[in-house]
């Protein structure tokens, strides 16, 4: 993988901006009827979009913050219940999705990290119809291996992510919906590690990834 670093920070950015637009949308558009309503129950259930949608934004930015960015502090390692409030505010309110954490490490080095999240971002997404994610990860033997499963009625990786999960699709078939997918290929081929992804007609979504402490 060649892309620029130039390139790749444009890919995050409009991705960023894409998943911001939602929510930041709805607050303008919640404030806007806030200026010209008068009925006090309606009022109220402005106000109640205004906060849903503020509390959506500030979710993604989190997690956006320690999936792509450098938030963690200034140490090698993120403590993993950072990792886990992260994944539980992005898709907290999806009432059909259900979260497994079985992380029973305290702590994981950053890159192991960004791969966990970026891989329970693509799953996540997948479960169009919610479902089950379940998110593993431990370290032994000097490797840092994760585990991230997704289950439910219906499924859609799409192929442009597994292109990229694989490194089969290359630098010119990336486009911001795949930027995880880039990152955690990345991330993975510079820890000298292994990325499996689960058969395209599985029943269930399974990603792992193994990667090289130190």
């Amino acid at each position: 993988m060649s892309m620029s670093s130039t390139d790749f920070a444009s890919l995050l950015c409009s991705r960023l901006c894409h998943d911001l637009l939602s929510p930041v949308g709805a607050l303008n558009n919640g404030l806007e009827l806030l200026a010209d309503e008068h009925d006090p129950e309606m009022r109220a259930r402005c106000l109640e979009l205004l906060s849903d949608s503020a509390r959506a934004s500030a979710n993604k930015l989190k997690f956006f913050r320690l999936a792509f960015g450098a938030a963690g502090g200034f140490g090698e390692t993120v403590d993993t219940r950072e990792a886990k409030s992260a994944i539980e505010g992005l898709f907290g309110d999806n009432s059909r999705m259900t979260i497994g954490w079985l992380v029973d490490a305290q702590v994981l080095p950053k890159t192991a990290i960004k791969v966990l999240l970026n891989l329970a971002l693509i799953a996540g997404d997948a479960l169009v119809r919610g479902g089950q994610l379940d998110i593993g990860a431990e370290v032994h033997d000097g490797m840092a291996e994760i585990v991230v499963r997704a289950s439910g009625p219906r499924i859609v990786l799409d192929g442009e992510l597994r292109g990229a999960l694989s490194g089969s699709s290359g630098d010119s078939g990336i486009s911001p919906r795949a930027a995880a997918a880039y990152l955690v290929r990345s991330l993975v081929n510079e820890g000298d590690g292994t990325l499996q992804v689960s058969d395209p007609d599985a029943e269930i979504l399974l990603f792992g990834a193994a990667l090289r402490l130190g």
